[in-house]
């Protein structure tokens, strides 16, 4: 009795032991959850022994972190596409300021200083570790001394003295929710106001605001993803050695660099010509491998010698120096498809170049000048090489120049965008065709009226618009109007001819421009419905486009720099509508061009006191019908039959022919009955479209994955006003609304998707039916529910990696990482 007594006390002991050890964990638990910087800090601190790569690194950086910090508007100007860009850290100073009244000292990384000491003196913060903070500040709690583990000291102090490192980790320890949307306190508005921590304010940014971790306002890093990154900072990111030109490359960079640098006036005036169009290229050599690509800069070394960049602004600017160079400079960060503007050097490019500009005869007897006065004007620095050699090179890749000013050498292209329409077609005069614009003597007469305005640091340049930029605009349409009252009236059939058809095979001849509001993108050939708008272009004009937003735009400017673009953008993009306009009968036009902007013409022409008497000169006849313009973009159709499958795909697989598996041959039944669902979408107008974002990609899943599908839905938005200064770009009343559409392609089109939707083969006419039948944000919400995939879902990274794969996979060389910053909080 006795012994059974002292077991039953014996056991008791232990139950109450057991209860209380059971009690001091759960009580250490809370605690130590309740302190950040001591929780799994020996999980964390176990994981440093594993060497870890940049090879490792890369595809997480790229896939997690550069599709939001990729180019001059990632957040606190943190460029994570590079080691350079993380070495050189952060800044409060914002690229895009709206506001900005002086001109902004430039931060383009690798050129406008080379190394991290510099950045230092220009503001910038670091986000690794660059010195101990000292005792107690360790964010384990403890002294890196008296650790006996494997970390070393220096491991410890490169986590607790990196901000990356806290981003990372605040997210860890306060994961976002996994379902609905985010909460309000996360903000994504375009130019909200940015937190740009430093670790001295760490602890008040984690405290105000817990759920702001890396990726801000994205599903966390698995734990793999996380790991591998902790254990890279706290081994010191080990750089990746510098990208070398492959050995299919080194000949042609030392071909072209030799071209380049020829010592007569001819060849250093045509290579000043090719530099100041392509200095934002990235150029890829015939047969080199898919991602490699170069940049055209100017250099203080000779070739055979390490480049040293001439750090101007614009590449009109006096590089500094009476001798320089064109170089070609490898490539090193991660590319990002808003900036990647892809432009071939080959054999038949050098070939084509000698033919442009040194079979003719012509000589310079004297080099132009680097005065802005005189560079930042073409049609003056210029004027020595044939007038017909300039257009047809800028003719030959239209869609790269296009580019340029849609997705420009900047990032956002907002500049451009605010005065253009969501979707339009670009059609270009045929070169061979007797016009006023093509003649030399005429270009050369008006090179004065063809003056941009060129960046000056003033803000009082916004006074010149109404002055000389748009005087000179004025004498050279009365010029044009005095030549068009005297061609007589053609055919339409015939008028035709004036439309260049790419010769027969070069697509470049059609292009679609897609306004994503805030962003913008181009696609070969005539895509989607009719539009409200077209741009037909003629050499001045797409010369003037080039320096006005890409050569002599200066994303550093003031307020001044950039309403004055804005507004002589205005009037480049009325003279490509208004050639558009003149192949329409004379008694349609001026109620069709009034249609487009209800009225926002006739007050520009009373402001600006535009000519008026083109519109009533009669120029087109045979039309047959009460819709000339439907009957126009049928004959357009007509014209431009033998390039259009090749621009399709283009579009499709950035080649002019694509494999099978890509093309996906339209007797499959599964291509048909996707095809006709998507068809179906692509109906939808009005207030039916409301709720959908400006691009949204889809993808269907199929049995087999190599089969899925990838689409994207285009909304494009009507509006009354496109004319930024002279109206609110935001205002959109019902009878805008109700012009909207939708535009549904094949493939992945624009940089920024705000939105990915997921199907399933088995539901494609469900979702087909369930969007068409979306009349209220409710019925949106319903929909997002079953096929959105918002912020907040676990299979998000999934779907995101699967998008950039397919996009790599079809398209090899043009492809880049798509920024995921505009998604919306559906």
């Amino acid at each position: 009795m006795q012994l059974i007594k002292k077991l039953m006390n014996e056991r008791t002991h232990s139950l109450l032991w057991a209860a209380l050890i059971f009690a001091l964990l759960i009580a250490l638990g809370v605690y130590f959850a309740s302190k950040p910087h001591e929780m799994n800090a020996d999980v964390e601190l176990t994981l440093l022994d594993k060497e870890v790569g940049y090879a490792q690194v890369k595809p997480i950086l790229e896939n997690r972190c550069v599709v939001c910090h990729g180019c001059y508007d990632a957040p606190c100007q943190l460029r994570l596409s590079s080691v350079q860009g993380l070495q050189r850290g952060a800044s409060q100073e914002r690229i895009y300021e709206p506001k900005r009244i002086t001109t902004m000292q430039p931060t383009r990384l690798f050129i406008d200083a080379k190394t991290t000491q510099q950045w230092r003196a220009r503001g910038f913060t670091p986000v690794l570790n660059e010195g101990d903070r000292g005792a107690g500040n360790n964010f384990f709690g403890l002294s890196a001394k008296t650790w006996s583990g494997s970390p070393t000291n220096t491991q410890i102090s490169n986590l607790d003295n990196s901000v990356l490192y806290h981003l990372l980790r605040l997210k860890q320890q306060h994961p976002q929710p996994d379902q609905d949307k985010l909460p309000a306190t996360f903000t994504f508005d375009l130019n909200r106001e940015e937190s740009c921590p430093t670790l001295d304010t760490f602890d008040d940014y984690a405290k105000k605001t817990p759920l702001w971790g890396m990726p801000y306002g994205m599903p966390n890093l698995s734990e793999p993803e996380y790991h591998t990154l902790v254990s890279w900072i706290a081994q010191g990111i080990s750089e990746p050695p510098v990208l070398q030109p492959s050995p299919a490359v080194l000949p042609q960079i030392d071909n072209w660099e030799e071209f380049l640098n020829q010592p007569s006036n001819k060849q250093r005036l045509v290579s000043r010509y090719l530099y100041e169009h392509l200095f934002h290229a990235h150029i890829h050599f015939a047969n080199s491998p898919d991602r490699e690509f170069y940049r055209l800069v100017r250099s203080v070394t000779p070739p055979g010698e390490p480049i040293d960049e001439i750090a101007t602004v614009r590449p009109y600017d006096d590089p500094g120096t009476p001798v320089f160079y064109y170089r070609l400079l490898r490539y090193q960060p991660s590319i990002v498809v808003k900036s990647h503007i892809v432009y071939e050097f080959s054999d038949q490019r050098m070939a084509r170049y000698q033919a442009l500009f040194f079979s003719a005869d012509y000589k310079v007897d004297k080099l132009p000048p680097y005065q802005t006065e005189v560079a930042s004007n073409p049609f003056k620095t210029f004027s020595a090489l044939p007038a017909d050699s300039r257009y047809r090179f800028m003719l030959d890749d239209a869609y790269f120049f296009i580019q340029g000013f849609i997705k420009g050498p900047v990032c956002r292209g907002q500049i451009a965008l605010d005065v253009i329409e969501d979707q339009f077609w670009v059609l270009f005069f045929d070169p061979d065709q007797s016009l006023i614009t093509n003649d030399e003597q005429f270009i050369d007469e008006m090179t004065d009226e063809l003056q941009v305005p060129a960046d000056g640091g003033s803000n009082l340049d916004l006074l010149r618009i109404w002055t000389d930029y748009w005087k000179g605009q004025r004498r050279y349409m009365e010029k044009k109007q005095a030549w068009f009252k005297t061609i007589g009236t053609h055919d339409i059939d015939h008028a035709m001819g004036f439309i260049w058809d790419g010769d027969g095979h070069n697509p470049n001849a059609a292009l679609t421009v897609f306004r994503h509001f805030d962003s913008g993108s181009v696609a070969y050939g005539l895509v989607g419905k009719d539009p409200e708008t077209t741009w037909v272009i003629d050499y001045p004009l797409f010369e003037r486009i080039h320096y006005l937003l890409v050569a002599g735009f200066n994303v550093f400017g003031n307020l001044g720099h950039r309403m004055s673009t804005r507004i002589y953008m205005d009037f480049l993009r009325m003279e490509g509508e208004d050639y558009f306009l003149a192949f329409l009968p004379a008694n349609q036009r001026k109620k069709i061009r009034d249609s487009w902007y209800v009225g926002q013409r006739r007050t520009i022409d009373e402001l600006f006191s535009a000519p008026q008497e083109w519109l009533s000169t009669e120029a087109v006849s045979g039309y047959q019908t009460l819709d000339p313009q439907k009957e126009l973009y049928s004959s357009i159709r007509k014209r431009l039959a033998a390039i259009l499958p090749k621009s399709a795909h283009l579009n499709l697989c950035g080649q002019t022919r694509c494999q099978q598996a890509i093309l996906q041959d339209p007797s499959i039944m599964e291509f048909q009955r996707v095809a006709r669902a998507m068809q179906q979408i692509a109906q939808l107008n009005g207030e039916n479209l409301h709720a959908f974002p400006d691009v949204a990609f889809v993808h269907i899943e199929t049995e087999n994955p190599e089969d899925d599908f990838a689409y994207t839905l285009i909304r494009n938005k009507a509006y009354k006003n496109v004319t930024s200064f002279l109206a609110d770009e935001h205002e959109r009343d019902r009878a805008d609304i109700e012009k909207d559409s939708m535009t549904v392609v094949k493939w992945l089109e624009g940089s920024y998707p705000n939105f990915f939707f997921s199907v399933k083969l088995s539901e494609i006419e469900d979702f087909a039916r369930r969007c068409s039948a979306i009349n209220s944000h409710d019925d949106y919400e319903n929909f997002v529910n079953r096929y959105g995939v918002r912020r907040t879902s676990p299979e998000f990274w999934k779907l995101a990696d699967w998008f950039q794969e397919a996009a790599a996979r079809n398209k090899p060389v043009s492809s880049g990482l798509f920024d995921l910053s505009r998604y919306v909080n559906y």
